[in-house]
């Protein structure tokens, strides 16, 4: 909620475990863990899975599913996917499944680079990250 950075996402045909896992492990090379992260996700089994819970005990992260009627666990993602199906997803038909999963990787490093959010004074979220982390540095 910080930058709304997306830090890691896998594409999948298949809501499972082994996709859950996988953007974990991605987000966990990717990126220091700052104290008392929270993470957000929907209520799905892969998310309530003993693996996936453990994964994030061990690294001291808390979990937070949405509950019925309640958004406010994960708006900030329903937000994001609200902005990427206006700006990518309704805007063409698309070929095929791969041909949207492309162009999906070359929006999401738009997002985080290049769009910006008048709530990050007009950067990107990396810039926004970029620009907290140096002055923290100093």
């Amino acid at each position: 909620m910080f930058n709304g950075e997306i830090i890691s996402y896998t594409i999948s045909y298949h809501p499972d475990l082994k996709m859950a896992m996988s953007m974990l492990d991605k987000a966990f090379r990717k990126r220091d863990i700052p104290e008392g992260l929270i993470l957000h996700s929907d209520q799905g089994w892969h998310y309530q899975h003993l693996r996936y819970q453990k994964a994030l005990k061990d690294r001291n992260i808390v979990q937070s599913m949405s509950r019925k009627g309640n958004c406010l666990d994960n708006a900030m993602m329903e937000n994001f996917f609200g902005l990427m199906k206006s700006e990518l997803l309704y805007l063409q038909e698309w070929d095929s499944v791969e041909q949207f999963s492309k162009e999906l990787v070359k929006y999401i490093r738009y997002y985080n680079n290049d769009r910006i959010k008048l709530r990050l004074n007009g950067k990107s979220p990396v810039q926004y990250r970029a620009l907290f982390q140096s002055k923290s540095a100093s």
